[in-house]
């Protein structure tokens, strides 16, 4: 009796794994449900794979490419668009959707473990191409933000609109309390687990959403201080995430593009 109890136990524990790892799994039909994913775009073979995260708020669908990722598509980079929350903030949630889409690509696609996976994004995308990278299932390569939020423990504060944001964001982790939920996800406080990848990050002097001192100032002399490779583009002028200088941008995208040739 003993022994069918036991049997029994271990089956249903085993049943309850298999059925877990069957739904934490998804193919390529339910990613594209969840993100926006460039392939009719890409000319010839796939040769890199390029996260775009959108900004706070922002809740449209996708449905075409902009100038800037059919260039990318024209080199060969796939271009995915994760629909990751308006108020996400790379949250547990979104860093394990964002893992099963990127793993469901490579499989859909064939693609080696050795295409490169770039990070890019503005604002809270920008915040989220960081700390994506911090813990990325599948390792990213590299990583671009443009005026991105990088501390927000500051930025909690920084505007009324906020606070509600990062309590629905991080709501709900009972192994934590919110003042380390806010650690876990922090990029100040991450920097030191950052991976050793290169970084190309710019921010606009006068930037009204995010406050350039307290955010990539810090964030970057801290990083460097750590032994982080960082490429800090310093653009004068009034703006969030925009207008940037047409010498900025092709430096930009001649780091993006270098990746596909093992440049950089």
């Amino acid at each position: 009796m003993k022994t069918l109890k036991l049997f029994l136990f271990f089956f249903i524990i085993t049943s309850r794994a298999a059925l877990m790892a069957q739904t934490d799994q998804i193919d390529i039909k339910v990613a594209k449900e969840i993100a926006w994913i460039g392939d009719n775009q890409v000319k010839g073979p796939i040769k890199g794979v390029i996260l775009t995260f959108h900004g706070l708020g922002a809740s449209e669908v996708k449905s075409e490419a902009n100038e800037e990722e059919l260039v990318w598509a024209n080199n060969g980079y796939l271009v995915i668009y994760p629909y990751y929350g308006p108020w996400g903030w790379m949250n547990r949630q979104a860093r394990d959707m964002v893992n099963q889409i990127v793993e469901a690509v490579y499989a859909e696609y064939n693609l080696p473990d050795t295409t490169p996976l770039l990070a890019y994004g503005g604002s809270m995308g920008g915040f989220s191409a960081i700390l994506y990278s911090r813990y990325a299932k599948h390792p990213v390569t590299a990583c671009i933000a443009n005026c991105p939020v990088t501390d927000i423990k500051f930025h909690f504060s920084e505007r009324v609109d906020l606070p509600r944001t990062f309590r629905v964001a991080y709501w709900g982790y009972d192994d934590k309390t919110f003042e380390e939920r806010m650690a876990e996800h922090n990029p100040m406080d991450q920097v030191e687990y950052m991976p050793d990848i290169p970084y190309f990050i710019m921010h606009i002097t006068g930037d009204p959403a995010v406050n350039k001192k307290i955010h990539s100032d810090r964030f970057v002399a801290k990083m460097r201080e750590n032994g982080k490779n960082v490429t800090y583009k310093e653009i004068e002028g009034e703006g969030h995430c925009g207008p940037i200088p047409d010498d900025v941008h092709v430096e930009k995208e001649n780091f993006i593009l270098g990746f596909l040739s093992g440049g950089c």
